[in-house]
């Protein structure tokens, strides 16, 4: 995967945690600076690590799916996209609090990082470097989800479900050029 679509994807993954560092920011109303990257830390690592994760099940499942590897990474990232999207438009509010304890703040990240197992799986098919992957991916979610708490204690939860939205459409996309390159089309 280039350096653009590899961007694209962390942007797209990091929209999840947006969105609810969005609410973070809302419930706060003021958050201090160690609350903002107490957030973003906790999202950023847990994107970073679930992808390595992924990589290494799809990497010792390779052999066996080889011929598939292509239909298995845009299929993955196309249900993790629809899943965004289908988020994006329901009326479901995600209820989430002011709290940065140790335990919400664990399970908010393993919630919003599940999308880049799957995303790991797919670069396993791909063969491309985990390490810079999901250095990229931790960095970009922390920057986001940073960004994020401050806009929700700003603007309130205007950009959470657009961004759900958006982060969707980029996986899809990414998925689409994955398939089509394998295929033969681009």
């Amino acid at each position: 995967m280039d350096m653009l679509s590899l961007v694209l994807v962390a942007v797209g993954l990091a929209m999840d945690a947006f969105a609810v560092a969005i609410c973070k920011g809302l419930a706060m109303k003021r958050p201090g600076i160690r609350s903002i990257l107490i957030v973003g830390v906790w999202f950023g690592f847990f994107q970073a690590l679930m992808p390595v994760i992924g990589y290494y099940l799809g990497a010792a499942f390779y052999d066996y799916i080889a011929a598939y590897d292509h239909w298995i990474a845009f299929f993955l990232l196309a249900v993790i996209g629809v899943n965004m999207i289908r988020e994006a438009l329901s009326d479901e509010e995600e209820g989430v609090d002011a709290d940065t304890g140790f335990r919400t703040m664990l399970v908010l990240a393993i919630a919003t990082s599940i999308d880049a197992l799957a995303v790991g799986i797919s670069l396993a098919m791909t063969g491309d470097d985990i390490m810079t992957s999901a250095v990229l991916i931790g960095v970009i979610t922390f920057l986001i989800s940073a960004f994020g708490v401050k806009i929700g204690s700003l603007f309130g939860d205007r950009f959470g479900k657009k961004a759900e939205l958006v982060g969707g459409a980029i996986l899809i996309v990414i998925g689409l050029r994955i398939l089509l390159e394998h295929l033969g089309f681009l």
